[in-house]
């Protein structure tokens, strides 16, 4: 999936090259616009007669210069360079969206006092900066000659054009001159993508923390949680028993996974840090993660002691969807994205502290795997839903104590399934966030 990525970004960035480029035309179709001493950027000026043209052009350029450097897989020490690429395409965009009043450099009647007309001319130096500055990182990290050689040309379009303009004359010529490099440059890395040598690496082992000693208790988070969740009622538990608290991949400090999470999946991860027969050990699982639990429970029944389940989920009775899985299949990949990264840091902390009140001590919610993972968990909820119905026609539950802890009042659907599983039902005052955090000393009794 990763080399589909970097294919995708290269279109874009080829995509945003030529329209960057549509210049070229209107060479042509605007003769107003000298092409000796006027700015290219006159042709899209708001009194010529193509500006509609060339400023959806530039428009679209820019964000398709945005939607390559979001798609592109996160490469290490890299930010600074794709940053500042991400930087040129915004700029771009604002160009189009606020372009000058007239053409300044060709028309002498231009006055040019406007505020769209002043920003225009600041975003475009600006423009101009960060795409020198994106070129200079990236040839820096890469250390190829070529991306030197291109660098280099266009810091010499750059200085001849400001001489030019110094100059009053030529001014036309070398910021076509400079246009040219930049568009040329933007193949370049394109082509660079696209022949670039991926080697996926392989999913390491999930987060796993041990602690205490004594009879065993496996702790699984639900949808976005994470180990830390998790410490009081550790720490309450770690006295006398032994506690295994572990991150499902992509969630908390695990690796992220190679394909879309599974109901069996799920249930062997849970087998592989149970410990060996003939030892059982208590699983307490929350949300989505009870039914990840109570498949364990049918399916490994000498290796369970007791379930305590704390707000469980109902499976949906939906069928699964195809998109779900064809979309799940993509989202371990994208979560590694640039794209994916900055949405993270924008939107996971705060949107971790609004769901638990907490901070994110370990910076876990600002990775793009989590988001990624969270989504990906959610989409294949039909399909555990599916199986998890298909292993309760065919197992029994066996015959072990069960707990259900749930807060606020009485919920059809969770007395429902306390019947199923002829589980005690233990209602809790409705918490501001989540059991496990509120009230872990409730967890604790229950084990």
């Amino acid at each position: 999936m990763e080399r589909r990525l970097f294919v995708a970004a290269a279109a874009a960035l080829i995509v945003a090259a030529v329209l960057y480029s549509a210049w070229i035309t209107g060479q042509f179709t605007t003769p107003a616009v000298d092409r000796t001493d006027g700015y290219v950027s006159e042709l899209a000026a708001r009194d010529q007669p193509w500006t509609r043209l060339f400023r959806v052009s530039d428009v679209l350029s820019g964000l398709a210069c945005l939607a390559a450097v979001a798609t592109l897989p996160r490469v290490a020490r890299e930010w600074a360079g794709w940053l500042a690429l991400a930087a040129f395409g915004l700029l771009t965009v604002v160009s189009g969206l606020v372009p000058l009043d007239c053409a300044v450099l060709s028309d002498p009647a231009c006055r040019g006092e406007t505020v769209s007309h002043r920003l225009h001319m600041v975003a475009g130096a600006l423009a101009t900066t960060a795409v020198l500055t994106a070129m200079a990182v990236l040839s820096a990290r890469w250390r190829s000659w070529v991306s030197w050689l291109f660098t280099g040309l266009n810091v010499g379009a750059t200085g001849l054009m400001l001489a030019a303009l110094a100059a009053g004359r030529l001014a036309g010529v070398a910021h076509r001159i400079q246009l040219t490099m930049v568009a040329v440059w933007v193949v370049y890395v394109a082509l660079r993508l696209l022949v670039h040598d991926d080697e996926e690496a392989p999913c390491g082992p999930p987060h796993v923390l041990d602690q205490g000693a004594g009879p065993g208790v496996l702790i699984t988070a639900g949808l976005g949680g994470a180990w830390f969740h998790w410490d009081a009622v550790a720490a309450g538990l770690a006295a006398c028993h032994r506690v295994v608290r572990f991150d499902r991949p992509g969630l908390g400090l695990s690796p992220p996974a190679t394909d879309r999470p599974t109901l069996y999946g799920e249930v062997a991860r849970l087998a592989a840090l149970a410990p060996a027969q003939p030892s059982q050990v208590t699983l307490v699982a929350h949300g989505l993660s009870c039914w990840h639990a109570e498949a364990f429970a049918r399916l490994h029944p000498l290796c369970v002691a007791k379930l305590v389940l704390v707000d469980p989920s109902p499976p949906p009775v939906r069928r699964p969807l195809a998109l779900a899985a064809v979309l799940g299949a993509w989202l371990p990949a994208l979560g590694g994205t640039w794209g994916a990264n900055v949405l993270a840091r924008l939107t996971g902390p705060p949107a971790h502290r609004l769901v638990t009140g907490m901070g994110d001590p370990f910076g876990v919610y600002r990775m793009g795997k989590v988001p990624a993972a969270v989504a990906g968990e959610w989409l294949a909820r039909r399909d555990m839903a599916a199986d998890l119905r298909d292993i309760r026609a065919g197992h029994p539950f066996p015959d072990i104590p069960v707990t259900v802890l749930g807060a606020g009042g009485r919920d059809a659907r969770r007395q429902s399934l306390a019947a199923r599983l002829d589980a005690k039902l233990v209602l809790l005052p409705r918490s501001g966030h989540q059991v496990e955090l509120d009230d872990p000393g409730a967890i604790v009794d229950a084990v």
